[in-house]
């Protein structure tokens, strides 16, 4: 009993230790998990997604077919409330396939909008996210659209309010989305030092190090209100299967979300030695981030591949 008491007063000491050093706290305010999409009674499925198929996998959440100029969207029918200060974890697995037309086309968007779970926007290079205002897209993209994707078929970058002309973007993976192969993506939005970051990996093992991250005031953009997660997809000329095969989301009222290692699956709590972990790991993000602008660009609108 008295080894049991002990051992209580340290882990409230450290609690107070962390939230005396930084404020932080860690209240659950939402969380999802699909291992496949077997259920889509959760989800609205708007223009060509649907639940389907694909090379024996338990079913996939498919946002639009191997066909020309379709456009796809699907998103949790249930909003998550994004104030300032929210942070989110969020891992999903995904797979481009049967490519054809003038080729692999146009990708796919993990999605955050507030204007309602039927938001869809153009095809083509649109992606079915180009029109879609306040949003923010994290793209993956396949077709080369010109200077404004550093002429890359490749590529991975951070969109804002319905423009496909990325804020942030990178063509360094470590993958390519024409090979067919399964691939797992972890965004992580930090709300108290507006951060976002991207891993891919062609693994479930969580990379250390963020293939993309920017600086995105994620409240200011989406009004401060309650936001609509999911993704949208398109094709053109050229088009592919753009298929999600699992999901999961958290969000969080504190100094971060914590990192999880594998995916499909629930997220881990955060307990006290989580706590300590993230304290020190936000102190140093702060100082290597802390001084980023905040993105809130606009640019012109380009029109759909083929």
């Amino acid at each position: 009993m008295a080894s049991h008491l002990r051992n209580l007063a340290v882990a409230a000491l450290a609690l107070a230790a962390i939230i005396g050093e930084g404020g932080w706290r860690a209240s659950r305010a939402a969380s999802v998990s699909f291992a496949d999409f077997s259920d889509v009674s959760a989800w609205q499925l708007n223009g060509s997604a649907a639940q389907a198929t694909n090379a024996g996998l338990a079913p996939v959440l498919r946002l639009t077919p191997a066909v020309s100029y379709q456009a796809g969207s699907a998103f949790l029918s249930s909003p998550f409330a994004f104030n300032t200060n929210t942070s989110f974890q969020s891992s999903f697995q995904f797979q481009f396939s049967q490519f054809g037309g003038l080729g692999p086309a146009d990708g796919l968007v993990f999605t955050l909008q507030s204007i309602g779970s039927g938001a869809l926007g153009s095809a083509g290079s649109g992606i079915g996210y180009e029109g879609l205002v306040p949003s923010v897209g994290v793209e993956l993209d396949s077709w080369d659209n010109g200077a404004i994707d550093s002429d890359s078929s490749n590529h991975v970058g951070v969109d804002l309010n319905g423009n496909i002309a990325s804020a942030a973007l990178s063509t360094n993976l470590p993958f390519n989305y024409a090979d067919g192969s399964v691939n797992t993506a972890w965004i992580d939005y930090d709300g108290l030092v507006d951060l976002l970051e991207i891993r891919l990996s062609p693994s479930a093992i969580r990379p250390a190090l963020p293939t993309l991250s920017a600086s995105v005031d994620l409240t200011a953009i989406l009004g401060g209100s309650d936001a609509f997660v999911g993704f949208t997809a398109a094709t053109g000329g050229g088009y592919e299967h753009h298929d999600v095969l699992n999901f999961s989301l958290t969000t969080f009222t504190s100094l971060g979300a914590p990192a999880s290692t594998n995916v499909p699956g629930p997220l881990p709590g955060m307990g006290v030695a989580v706590g300590l972990r993230f304290s020190r790991s936000l102190r140093r993000r702060i100082g290597a981030h802390g001084s980023s602008p905040i993105w809130g660009l606009t640019r012109p609108i380009t029109p759909p591949c083929g």
